[in-house]
């Protein structure tokens, strides 16, 4: 079809439908203000016969090309035009519900009911050299006069109002259909379009499959269940006006979070965003930040990294550790990737994030609890429009580079810590943790893992232990197997703990010597270490050359005459008292079996894998 019969077509179709109380539009782009309305309406004008622009009931302002006689007619042009690449490919059906004050061609009335649509002028000659549309382009208008480039689909999309729009509803007026002429006229779908139907069916709660655009058993039966929750014949089939409403909803939901696909060649990523929500702030690498727009308090973090699974795990941490991410809330972490859900009573966060190929992509969305309801969309939108592309990372040099673990602040943003911190050790692959009742004492909540919430099963102020269970399950890397024999007077031993829990969320190994067996006042429990601790080392691991466990250290305290130790001397209980203290409360520990000294490096290893930090939260 050429410009000339598309304006014959369209001027006729107005005309025979202008009798009609309910009319059907083309809607191809909206703009936040009356100047880049009239301006973007102008550009289309020198193409298309029948632009027409409203103000809308939202405060934006729409371009609209109709309106048609009837729905079945203006999906035909929607579809033709389209696949054309002559209008944007996010262009929807409306029903001018939202349409108010006419403002395109000037001087133009409020929309009218039964008011004939006069014919308007030709197009431009060489319309189509005005409206050059590459490969895979979204928007076909001519640029302006002055204007360089014609603003994108995702700039348009970005500054999409905060606000869901009404859905359109279905006016009594719209012509029926049989299922046979449904069948007929859903027959005629692209698959884009028919994949598009999926997708809002998924927004409106009764479709959970893959977007496929193939209409089998779960498809039919997600249309059956929308149209009996819309008071319509369940047949399965959506008629044309059926598929605008609901088709048309989920645009206007989309249009009202801004929700726009972005393509960061720098990060290797591209993503369906909110971008009526966020906007762009800095690269800060491994992160790219998009900070919350007008007020909206949704943060968006892409996740761009070369690394391996040490470098997916610091991320874990960091992420888990944001001020905008709650503690509470499901953690799952594996050698591949992990995710992070934070629920609480004013903010909500998700994260997912996955190591391939020694990169490590992915993404965080943070939003305050009182846009719990229109965040599912912007979630599945992020969810189902995010990819890694190429086979390159952020640049580590780009912007300024973020704390991944330590600090205060992580790209930029406020990093959440504990009120103290200290470390434990596993004792089995469910993720029970020892550490001691400094560790605990007076926490309104307590954190294991860099965010798993625990629960005190158990403490003994004798010997200074406590046992923790968290409250979903984990899954340690090493667990600690315990040394059958006393230490010796002269023996190596190190200590696996978060010696700097405030500055640095990693473990790291501490070695000396055990310089008594017993304490100074004779202590049977207790070892005494030639050993420089620190405050966030108590509760972790005391180890022989073996990597077997022979105490956990405890906290540095005053002696009670007064005197103050030297940095170098710290205690720790002994393995057979932590044993009876664990019998006691019903858990038996592993005992070790080996005999060789390890490896230095072998050692750190082994140990840092079981030592945990133990968060205490105010």
């Amino acid at each position: 079809m050429n410009f000339a019969q598309f304006g014959m077509v369209a001027v006729a179709v107005m005309v025979a439908g202008a009798a009609e109380a309910q009319q059907t539009w083309v809607q191809i782009e909206a703009q936040p203000n009356l100047r880049a309305a009239e301006e973007r309406a102008r550009a289309y004008a020198n193409v298309f016969p029948d632009v027409q622009g409203f103000a809308m009931n939202t405060g934006w302002y729409a371009i609209a090309l109709g309106p048609f006689g009837s729905p079945a007619e203006a999906e035909r042009q929607l579809r033709q035009l389209r696949g054309d690449r002559m209008i944007p490919g996010d262009s929807y059906l409306a029903d001018g519900g939202r349409f108010r004050q006419q403002f395109w061609p000037a001087g133009g009335m409020p929309l009218p009911g039964a008011a004939a649509t006069a014919a308007l002028p030709p197009p431009a000659p060489n319309a189509v050299e005005a409206l050059p549309v590459p490969p895979g382009a979204a928007l076909p208008a001519a640029p302006l006069p002055g204007e360089a480039t014609p603003p994108t689909a995702d700039a348009r999309a970005a500054q999409a109002p905060t606000a869901p729009a009404p859905a359109p509803a279905l006016g009594s007026a719209l012509p029926d259909e049989t299922e046979a002429e449904a069948r007929a006229s859903e027959a005629l779908l692209s698959d884009d379009e028919r994949r598009d139907l999926q997708a809002a069916l998924a927004w409106a709660g009764v479709y959970g499959a893959a977007i496929d655009g193939a209409f089998g058993r779960g498809t039919r039966a997600s249309m059956a269940a929308w149209q009996s929750a819309q008071g319509h014949a369940p047949t399965g089939v959506l008629t044309t006006a059926e598929r605008a409403a609901l088709t048309g909803a989920h645009r206007a939901a989309l249009d009202s979070l801004g929700i726009a696909e972005v393509a960061d060649e720098e990060a290797g990523i591209t993503a369906a965003l909110p971008m009526g929500l966020v906007a762009f702030a800095a690269y800060e690498p491994p992160f790219v930040r998009y900070a919350p727009k007008d007020g909206s308090g949704v943060t968006v973090l892409l996740v761009s990294q070369q690394g391996n699974q040490a470098t997916l795990y610091g991320l874990y941490d960091a992420l888990a550790g944001l001020d905008i991410m709650p503690a509470t809330g499901a953690r799952e972490r594996g050698a591949a990737g992990f995710r992070i859900e934070g629920s609480g009573p004013d903010r909500h966060a998700l994260a997912e994030v996955k190591l391939s190929g020694g990169l490590i992509k992915g993404w965080l969305i943070s939003w305050p609890a009182a846009r719990e309801a229109e965040m599912g969309l912007a979630l599945s939108a992020l969810r189902d429009g995010f990819r890694a592309t190429g086979n390159h990372a952020l640049d580590a040099g780009a912007g300024v580079p973020s704390a991944v673990a330590g600090g205060t602040l992580v790209a930029g943003l406020e990093a959440n810590r504990p009120a103290r911190a200290r470390s434990g050790v596993f004792l089995d692959g469910k993720g029970t943790v020892l550490t001691t009742v400094e560790a605990v004492e007076a926490c309104r909540r307590i954190t294991v893992d860099a965010g798993t919430e625990a629960r005190v099963k158990a403490q003994d102020a004798a010997t200074g232990l406590a046992l923790l269970v968290p409250l979903t399950p984990l899954a340690p890397r090493a667990t600690a197997a315990f040394a059958a024999e006393p230490p010796r007077t002269g023996a190596e031993a190190a200590v696996a703990g978060y010696a700097w829990a405030d500055e640095l969320d990693a473990p790291v190994m501490t070695f000396g010597r055990i310089a008594a067996p017993e304490g100074l006042a004779g202590e049977a429990d207790l070892a005494r270490l030639d050993l420089s601790a620190l405050p966030g080392d108590a509760g972790g691991p005391v180890v022989d050359g073996t990597g077997a466990v022979t105490g956990l250290l405890l906290p540095k305290g005053g002696r009670a005459d007064g005197k103050v130790l030297p940095d170098t001397v710290s205690f720790a209980i002994k393995a057979q008292a932590i044993e009876a203290f664990l019998a006691r409360e019903g858990v038996s520990p592993a005992r070790s079996a080996a005999t060789g000294a390890m490896a230095a490096e072998d050692l750190t290893d082994h140990s840092l894998k079981m030592t945990t930090r133990v968060g205490c939260w105010d």
